[in-house]
């Protein structure tokens, strides 16, 4: 192998081995805390009613976009009234276990 490849190759690896420490959340226990998030997000067609537009469907989303979503709204990054004062009321573990819940669901 040459010198180009050992090194695309290390990277390749240290990447893989940085993304794979990631502990993934407890499905079991994402379930039981989602009965919230069904009350909009499991609505087909729900418009939020203010500001008005389509709620998201967050059932099969992947599991990293979930957790950057409720922390931005616990840090003020992303702003919503509802989402705002939900997100506030979640631990980071139990962001871990709804994202690990809902990102196995099927689209």
């Amino acid at each position: 192998m040459t010198r180009l490849q050992l090194l695309g190759l290390a990277v390749a690896t240290a990447l893989f081995a940085a993304t794979s420490v990631h502990a993934e959340g407890d499905k079991a226990a994402g379930r039981k805390l989602i009965y919230t998030c069904a009350g909009c997000h499991g609505v087909p067609g729900y418009t939020n009613a203010y500001p008005q537009y389509p709620v998201p469907k967050i059932a099969g989303q992947n599991e990293q976009y979930i957790v950057n979503a409720l922390q931005g709204y616990q840090s003020g990054d992303r702003k919503h009234p509802t989402m705002d004062a939900q997100a506030q009321s979640l631990s980071a573990t139990d962001i871990q276990n709804i994202a690990a819940y809902l990102s196995s669901l099927a689209k």
